[in-house]
């Protein structure tokens, strides 16, 4: 016997409201699950949003501070090289100052010399002799020379005088006696020049105007009238200088003396 098709309809009709029924909640579930993800993945999103805005805004403060610490790091080199130049400047004064004393000090050192080369002791030649001589003695010397060779006889007598009286050991005294001798001859003090001359004589029997003083002894003899202390003088020289000048002219005077 065949069934009625009213319970199969009721049974379809109830299976396709359980089939849409399942299928809405399936759907329900999947919207929340949907809204559930994008809420995390909002969140993420708003994480790393803040994030990446703190690491910025960490960034920007960082990059202030280097510029700062840049900034700061030339203001110190600029400041350094101002330093280095002042430096710079200052050591090139100084190098100058320094130069400028050494300069001071050398001229004042070779002024030192040059004053002190005035009072020290210097090799002078005078007729073929060489000495040490102080230079007030060689200024003393060549004074009185230059005033016997002006003609002044008298006052080359006594600058002569006085300089064997203040330079008794002078490297000058034969020299100074030789022509202290030739001034007395000249102002006729002959018996002073004959003293000279032979003082001469005795302490430097060896000089290179010895021969002349022995024969300016003799020639003031002649003056004198002594014939005999002439030719004796005369002929000693010939033995002593025979070769030179002054012995030529004492053998012509020997001749000619009677």
């Amino acid at each position: 016997m065949s069934r009625s098709p009213a319970p199969r309809l009721a049974a379809v009709a109830l299976g396709c409201w359980m089939l849409l029924a399942g299928s809405a909640h399936a759907a329900l579930f999947e919207d929340d699950e949907a809204r559930k993800a994008i809420l995390d993945l909002r969140a993420k999103v708003d994480m790393i949003s803040q994030k990446a805005a703190e690491d910025a805004r960490r960034a920007s403060e960082e990059n202030s501070q280097l510029r700062r610490s840049l900034l700061d790091l030339q203001s110190q080199i600029e400041n350094l090289r101002n330093d280095m130049a002042r430096q710079r400047g200052q050591d090139e004064q100084l190098a100058r100052d320094v130069a400028e004393v050494q300069r001071r000090l050398k001229d004042q050192a070779q002024g030192v010399d040059e004053r002190l080369r005035k009072f020290e002791p210097s090799k002078v030649s005078v007729d073929g002799k060489e000495f040490t001589a102080d230079p007030a003695e060689v200024r003393e010397f060549d004074a009185a020379l230059a005033v016997f060779r002006s003609g002044d006889f008298v006052a080359a007598q006594n600058a002569f005088t006085a300089f064997t009286k203040r330079y008794p050991q002078s490297g000058y005294g034969p020299s100074a006696l030789f022509w202290l001798g030739n001034a007395q001859y000249a102002n006729k003090d002959y018996k002073g020049a004959v003293t000279n001359f032979r003082t001469m004589l005795t302490s430097a029997a060896d000089h290179p105007r010895a021969p002349e003083a022995a024969l300016s002894i003799a020639n003031c003899q002649m003056e004198l009238k002594d014939s005999k202390a002439a030719r004796k003088t005369l002929e000693d020289l010939v033995k002593a200088y025979p070769q030179s000048e002054a012995a030529s002219a004492a053998k012509d005077r020997l001749s000619k003396l009677k």
